[in-house]
């Protein structure tokens, strides 16, 4: 096989084959007619020796050797997108459209408000779509759909740029009328109730067990490592509900400490450094390569990247 035998439209032809898993959404996304669809499958088939796409009882599915493909044509796809895109700036200030982000409640409490007190001072018409973690999956990040996700990650995907946007250290909330506020240590703590609030990565997350130590996130895995076990008695995903939870008398909750701070000024509860050492915490900001290049998506992660830094 040689270039000359290469359509760069089939290229285009078999991500979009890939992403949507059927001919018919295919040539809909396309614009083009299911006929027209079928042949650039058929000639893909043939380009590369193999059937890329198979039928199951659970509709199309790729081969390893499509799965193997998906991420490199995607690859040069953006990079003949680079070279054909215009070169100029994103005018933000008179932009009027919408950026799609995935961010947890930490990000979205702690974060959010300020970067849109700089969007309404700096881009006005610009419009964000907050969605959860569990609202989306790493391929929506990967084809674009989503224009990013910030959060606490454990793997990324390789092909996805990521940038830190800033560390964390972990509090202890607890109300002002809990018993162990004037003696508040390893013991006091250990003997305490506790709320877990935890959500990294994508997707739909599935229940805990109190016993799972090593599952349980930075906390406990901190806890364990000196031999000693916590007693969980809620879990919840929801920092804003944590921070409620901590009003009670009888609960711990142990967060990050960008998180504590937004009740620095609450009179009912009050916050303490954790009688252990716990690891710090990174907050990353990830994306996809096909939007790597894009000015508009430039301008939005350096200025996500300048709040963050002022707030650090």
């Amino acid at each position: 096989m040689t270039m000359r035998n290469i359509d760069l439209n089939l290229l285009v032809f078999l991500d979009v084959l890939l992403k949507e898993r059927n001919v018919t959404r295919a040539a809909e996304s396309l614009g083009i007619s299911q006929p027209a669809m079928s042949n650039g499958l058929r000639r893909l088939r043939d380009l590369f020796g193999d059937p890329l796409l198979v039928r199951t009882s659970d509709g199309m599915k790729p081969t390893e050797r499509a799965e193997m493909l998906q991420p490199m044509v995607r690859d040069v796809l953006a990079s003949v997108e680079k070279a054909v895109e215009p070169s100029q700036e994103f005018d933000a200030a008179a932009a009027d459209r919408v950026f799609r982000i995935s961010v947890s409640d930490y990000t979205e409490s702690t974060l959010l408000p300020h970067l849109m007190r700089r969007l309404r001072s700096e881009a006005p018409n610009i419009t964000l779509d907050v969605l959860t973690p569990s609202d989306i999956s790493y391929q929506d990040v990967e084809q674009g759909t989503v224009d990013l996700v910030i959060n606490r990650f454990d793997v990324l995907p390789q092909s996805f740029h990521q940038m830190t946007v800033w560390r964390d250290t972990f509090s202890c909330l607890l109300s002002h009328h809990n018993p162990i506020v004037n003696n508040f240590n390893l013991d006091s703590y250990l003997d305490s109730g506790h709320v877990w609030v935890n959500k990294t990565g994508m997707g739909v997350g599935v229940g805990m067990e109190p016993g799972a130590t090593k599952t349980l996130g930075w906390v406990d895995e901190a806890l364990f490592s000196i031999g000693k076990q916590r007693r969980i008695r809620v879990f919840t995903r929801h920092y804003q509900a944590a921070m409620r939870l901590a009003e009670l008398r009888d609960l711990i909750v142990t967060l990050p400490t960008k998180a504590a701070r937004l009740l620095a000024d609450n009179p009912n509860v009050v916050i303490f450094d954790p009688p252990f050492s716990i690891p710090e915490i990174e907050l990353k900001m990830a994306w996809s390569p096909l939007v790597q290049h894009n000015p508009a998506h430039q301008w939005i992660r350096r200025l996500i990247a300048d709040v963050a830094k002022k707030l650090d």
